[in-house]
């Protein structure tokens, strides 16, 4: 395949999950493609309408993936797009149970729609670079040929890994269909809003004491447009999306203008209960692995395939401090709570040391 592959834009195309940051966007600029004839936009009935405004030139239809039925075929579907991913469960919305239906459950129910739509050519699937896991055991850098070292600890690790095998299933049953699997890197840049850019935005930022962890981000833009190349062109296979180069997590704090705070590892899950508490960011063992061991992939065959290199991982985290600049997003007391719960993580660790020595 030639880079930038070969212009085929599908007539009608199906987005999940926009009544989501990420659906939403996507969808808004499929939908000002002159290509693309009509944009579905798919998302459950209870969804809110935060990014309404977006969706002005968007079709959309509010159900469950388990209706969805021969609604993809009714539809006369050249494309979806599956965006509708949970990377953090949400104790006021079912926590982890709910969280795994819709992920897993969920997508298995689309694929079995998109089956039964007979003019399917067209599939493209949000994943992450979370498929990889982060352990001690890890390579320097993954491919997109490498398997994991470990199971991931965290669900949303797990769910990717239960979707991908999904999607290899489906391109089984359907080698008709140009199936895209894209593994994104964690997103950043000066309009997302994320664990991660909440987890940089807090004044103090616990870290694991004696590691400081490589990390990859990728830009939301960029993000953007990986996705669109990828409906309006034929790009097959799974591809590793991220910024090149790399930042280790004590320079992104110090560019962020944050303090770290060095805690135990049970100090740092201690940390991420209080953040849940105060709503800085559902924290899971995803994101705690990915702070503790870091993770980087190669994204060559990405740049090869689609001619398209993101701007550096540095640049992505630029531009959100920028965005971000001197805003604090706690208070003086949720500060002073928070170095409290640190100091009392320390104090415990300690102590349960020298009961064991």
């Amino acid at each position: 395949m030639t880079p930038g592959g070969t212009s085929g834009a599908p007539g009608v195309v199906v987005v999940t999950g926009v009544g989501r940051y990420l659906g939403a966007h996507v969808a808004a600029r499929l939908a000002a493609d002159p290509r693309i004839e009509r944009v579905i936009g798919i998302d459950p009935p209870e969804s809110g309408g935060e990014f309404a405004g977006l969706l002005d030139g968007v079709e959309r239809i509010r159900t469950d993936a388990g209706s969805l039925g021969g609604l993809l075929a009714d539809l006369d579907v050249d494309a979806v797009v599956h965006l509708a991913l949970v990377t953090a469960p949400d104790p006021q919305h079912g926590g982890r149970s709910a969280m795994k239906d819709q992920n897993v459950i969920g997508t298995m129910q689309l694929l079995a729609a998109c089956q039964r739509a007979p003019r399917l050519r067209k599939l493209v699937v949000r994943s992450s670079t979370a498929a990889y896991g982060a352990s001690f055991r890890d390579p320097a850098v993954f491919t997109e040929e490498t398997e994991p070292r470990e199971v991931p600890r965290g669900g949303f690790g797990r769910d990717i890994l239960d979707i991908e095998g999904y999607v290899r299933g489906f391109r089984r049953r359907r080698p008709d269909v140009t199936a895209t699997v894209l593994r994104f890197a964690p997103f950043i840049g000066s309009t997302a809003d994320t664990t991660l850019t909440r987890y940089f935005s807090q004044p103090v930022v616990p870290t694991v004491f004696g590691r400081d962890p490589r990390l990859q981000f990728l830009h939301f833009d960029d993000a953007l447009e990986v996705l669109h190349r990828s409906v309006v062109e034929d790009h097959p296979g799974t591809y590793n999306v991220a910024g090149p180069g790399v930042l280790s997590l004590s320079q992104a704090i110090r560019r962020a203008g944050r303090v770290a705070v060095p805690v135990l590892e049970p100090g740092l899950s201690g940390a991420a209960a209080l953040a849940r508490t105060f709503r800085l960011g559902r924290y899971g063992l995803d994101q705690v692995d990915l702070f503790v061991h870091g993770r980087v992939v190669d994204t060559s065959r990405l740049e090869r395939e689609y001619g398209f290199t993101p701007r550096s991982t540095a640049a992505a985290f630029d531009d959100f401090i920028r965005a971000h600049h001197g805003g604090a997003v706690v208070t003086r007391d949720q500060l002073a709570t928070a170095e409290q719960l640190v100091l009392d993580g320390i104090r415990q660790v300690r102590a349960a040391v020298r009961e064991r020595s």
